[in-house]
Order: C-alpha cells, then structure tokens, then sequence
C-alpha cells in the first residue's frame, strides 16, 4: 500500500479530516490532499514522525520502502536523487505488475535494488553537486 493509500486510511479511521491532521502536523491542508491523492510524500523524513504520533502508529507504517528510499535521495542528492530514485520505482512497479512473485520476495528484491542505488552513488560521489556531498557524506 502507498504511503499516501496508508495515510488516508489511518486518517479516517482516527476520524479527522484532512484539515484536522493538517493543522496537527504544521502543514496545509492542502500538503496533505497532495499526500493523498497525487501520490506526493513528505519531503523530510521528521513529517513521517509527526504524522505517525498524530496517527498513533510508527513511523515505519507509513515509511514503506519507495517512499523513504524517495525522501532519502532528495536529501541527500537533491531534485537530480529524487528523480532518479522516483524513476527506478516507477520501472520497478512496471517490472512487478502482474507477477507471480510472493511479496516478501519482491520486497528483498526492491531492497537490494535500492541498496545498489545507494553503493553508485558513493561509488559516484564527484558527480554529486558540491551542496549536497557534505550531507551525503554524513549520512
């Protein structure tokens, strides 16, 4: 289930409206629309920790796989990591679709793609833009 699938659901089942949880988290309402109905997600990794207290339920509920691997490459890789992480997500999705895999074992698979990601770009660090090594290098 997307995060956005699992945010919506949690949301209703709390009983608030989007306007509710908007103002609970700091964001607007319509941040949380866009969470929910355009497939967006939180662009730092602390939102998923406020929604989630809110929600009463852990962070990793909401923090599936595709969109913490998103979030994390745009902090650490800007608007070029998000793309690209946004990308090999939508490719996997497609390479899925239909599949007799067992969703444990697509699961292990998405995780050592992402985990290959990951390796690249430290293995490619001097084609990081210069404002974004240091944060890379510290994560």
């Amino acid at each position: 289930m997307k995060f956005g699938d699992k945010l919506k659901e949690l949301r209703k089942l709390r009983g608030l409206t989007q306007k509710e949880l908007a103002e609970a988290a700091g964001v607007s309402q319509r941040t949380i629309a866009g969470y929910e109905s355009d497939g967006k997600y939180p662009r730092y990794r602390e939102l998923y920790t406020i929604l989630a207290g809110i929600l009463d339920v852990n962070p990793s509920v909401l923090m599936t796989d595709e969109g913490s691997f998103i979030t994390e490459a745009a902090e650490h890789y800007g608007s070029a990591g998000e793309r690209q992480a946004r990308q090999l997500t939508a490719e996997l999705a497609g390479l899925f679709a239909g599949g007799s895999l067992a969703q444990d074992d697509m699961d292990e698979m998405m995780k050592a793609i992402q985990d290959a990601y990951w390796l690249s770009k430290e293995q490619n660090r001097k084609y990081v833009p210069k404002k974004f090594r240091q944060d890379a290098e510290e994560g």
